[in-house]
């Protein structure tokens, strides 16, 4: 089968433009290829992220990782935390483990492979190099009101009404 096909826009492009500041990671350098450890075949942690330079109004968080170049209609959700406090400038490394309890009010819910937790880059053998987009919202609100059964484009489109600034770290993965 061949799965050449353009590439997908990013989709973070096609929303009201808002603020950036800053998205670091100890594990991930934006542009470039992610690393084994953080793929479905090579260790499936989440990675380090880190962030700085947001809003004072910022109230709370959401994490999250997108792959839009899933050969699918609406690309794929790998990793969704909601409700972080406002007060939290990073997540460590493993943090998207899903028997991990999390500082506060934030947790997981569920990525397209229905599991609460992180999941590793794992596009098709032999499928175009897919972006992998992770994306920091800082938000107006203290929680989205959403519960463990929100599905991922739930939050996100719950994020979108509440979002003040959004920071961007995006890496790719080819098998």
């Amino acid at each position: 089968m061949d799965l050449t096909r353009p590439t997908a826009p990013n989709p973070y492009e096609l929303l009201p433009q808002v603020p950036s500041f800053e998205l670091r990671s100890d594990d991930l350098t934006d542009g470039g290829t992610m690393p084994d450890e953080f793929t479905e075949d090579g260790g499936n942690i989440s990675p380090h992220l880190a962030w700085s330079g947001f809003p004072a109004g910022t109230k709370s968080f959401v994490v999250n990782c997108f792959d839009p170049d899933a050969p699918t209609p609406a690309g794929y959700w790998h990793w969704t935390v909601l409700d972080i406090a406002a007060d939290a400038t990073e997540l460590a490394q493993g943090a998207g483990a899903s028997d991990l309890e999390l500082d506060g009010a934030a947790f997981h819910v569920r990525n397209d492979a229905s599991d609460a937790a992180y999941q590793g880059a794992a596009p098709p053998k032999g499928d175009v190099p897919h972006r992998y987009i992770f994306a920091v919202h800082a938000l107006d609100t203290e929680t989205l009101e959403l519960d463990e059964d929100a599905t991922a484009t739930a939050v996100a489109f719950n994020t979108l009404f509440h979002t003040i600034a959004r920071a961007t770290l995006t890496v790719t993965f080819q098998r």
